[in-house]
């Protein structure tokens, strides 16, 4: 029996079975492709580089930006990930809304050193003094304040994007969301975390470009969230890891946890979706924000 593969590029060729699941290059462009199997249907990845189920996640220490690189089971490098601090710019942000803070705060202590002492009117106007002015450090901080997205690159030269994790807005009181995007700008998925739900048990909804719920990952466990929540990570022995799941089934698809070392590594393992229903990039992407979205 044989199998056909169908390449990016439009070229289309069979193989025997024997190579099912197997990574082959393609003869006219030589752009790597996975076989598919003759039983169960598997999609294919829109670049070999996400092709796999496995990825090893480390960050790297002692860097102002969140800087991760992404390697296959062997070890090998294959993604590298950045999600620049703009420190200057937040800082710049910071500064204009401490102005304006002390702008708004300062007048009405001025206009209320017009009234009489211990007056009701003075009073008044000192309590909307702190609460206006917080309202305008707000109103200049937040729009000045930059966006922390976060790039997938093919490697540490930034050449060649593969992907984009965009945050929506700088500012979401309860529910905060991101857009996946591919290279091209198409949108692929988009996340959402409720801040209120991550008092009990963290979790974020996965949903499809059609805006339809696909997946959600969680906490693994609803009494070590809440150990956690006591205790704290205890040196590392509470770490936070996280189970992916259909919306409909309590059957975990993918799990993301951290290793046990001195330096942040991560394994994203999605040996239970073998037919990749999930797609890595959203996956992976995932993984990323479960770090550095939950601040680990």
């Amino acid at each position: 029996m044989s199998v056909r593969v169908t390449c990016q590029c439009g070229t289309s060729y069979e193989l025997k079975d024997e190579f099912a699941g197997m990574l082959v290059k393609c003869p006219q462009c030589g752009r790597e492709n996975r076989v598919p199997s003759g039983g169960v249907p598997v999609q294919v990845q829109a670049d070999p580089v996400f092709d796999r189920d496995l990825f090893l996640l480390r960050q790297q220490m002692l860097k102002i930006s969140e800087k991760y690189d992404v390697a296959d089971e062997k070890g090998n490098n294959i993604i590298y990930i950045e999600r620049p601090a703009h420190l200057l710019r937040n800082l710049g942000a910071f500064l204009a809304a401490l102005i304006a803070w002390g702008l708004v705060f300062a007048a009405f202590i001025a206009v209320a050193d017009q009234t009489p002492p211990n007056s009701t009117a003075r009073a008044i106007l000192a309590t909307l003094g702190v609460v206006l002015s917080f309202v305008a450090a707000f109103a200049v901080g937040i729009p000045l304040s930059a966006k922390r997205h976060v790039t997938f690159y093919r490697d540490g030269s930034k050449r060649d994007r593969l992907l984009e994790v965009l945050q929506d807005k700088k500012w979401q009181p309860i529910t905060m969301t991101y857009t996946v995007r591919d290279f091209r700008g198409k949108p692929l998925a988009k996340f959402a975390k409720n801040i209120l739900y991550n008092a009990i048990r963290k979790r974020w909804y996965i949903y499809g470009s059609d805006a339809r719920l696909q997946f959600v990952a969680k906490e693994d466990s609803v009494i070590l969230s809440l150990l956690r929540r006591v205790l704290g990570p205890m040196m590392g022995l509470l770490r936070t890891n996280f189970i992916i799941l259909r919306p409909d089934s309590e059957d975990v698809i993918g799990e993301f946890k951290r290793k046990f070392t001195i330096l942040d590594r991560y394994v994203l393992d999605m040996s239970g979706d073998p037919q990749r229903l999930m797609d890595r990039r959203v996956a992976l992407a995932l993984g990323v924000m479960l770090d550095t979205g939950e601040r680990r």
